[in-house]
C-alpha cells in the first residue's frame, strides 16, 4: 500500500534527490527549451537557505521524493513590515497527480509559512499547464498576469 507523506525539509538535504525530478519538471513545463537550458544557480539557493529565506515542503511516496514546493520567504520590497512568500517552483510527479496531491501539498506549504510568520503568499500557474483551479480552490485570488518574450536571438 502506498503512503504519501508531506514534510518540511532543508533544501540542502533534498537537492541531490530532487535533481532528476527538476529535469523532469523542466522537460514538462519549461518554454524555450531550445534556447534556455536547465541551469539552476545552486550557489544562490545555498545563499537563500543560509539566510533562512527558503521554505521547502516535499511529498514522498513510501519515502521516495515525488513532489516539492520551494518558496522564497522575505519581507516585501514595497511592504517591508510584511513577510511574504513567493513561489519559486512546485511540481508533483505525474504518477501521484489526481489524488488531491496539489491540495495536500499547498495546505502543508501554508501551514509551514504561517508557522514562520508569513502574511502573504504569491503563487502562480503556467498558462500552458494551467493549475489555477488548485489555487482558487485554496482561496487564492488572481491579481496579475505576467508576460514573457524571448529576445535573445
Amino acid at each position: 500500500m502506498e503512503h504519501l507523506s508531506l514534510q518540511v525539509e532543508p533544501f540542502s538535504a533534498v537537492i541531490e534527490e530532487a535533481k532528476p525530478l527538476l529535469y523532469r519538471h523542466w522537460e514538462e513545463i519549461a518554454l524555450d527549451q531550445e534556447c534556455v537550458p536547465l541551469d539552476p544557480d545552486w550557489r544562490r539557493y545555498a545563499s537563500l537557505e543560509a539566510m533562512g529565506a527558503l521554505s521547502v515542503v516535499t511529498m514522498r511516496q513510501n519515502g521516495k521524493l515525488v513532489g516539492y514546493s520551494c518558496m522564497v520567504v522575505q519581507p516585501g520590497l514595497h511592504y517591508r513590515s510584511t513577510l511574504e512568500a513567493r513561489m519559486d517552483i512546485f511540481w508533483l510527479a505525474p504518477e501521484v497527480r489526481g489524488r488531491m496531491g496539489g491540495l495536500r501539498l499547498f495546505r502543508a506549504v501554508e501551514r509551514e509559512l504561517r508557522r514562520r510568520g508569513v502574511k502573504r503568499i504569491y503563487a502562480g500557474s503556467k498558462l500552458h499547464k494551467d493549475v489555477s483551479a488548485l489555487f482558487v480552490k485554496l482561496g487564492y485570488v488572481p491579481i496579475e498576469r505576467w508576460f514573457s518574450k524571448w529576445i535573445g536571438g
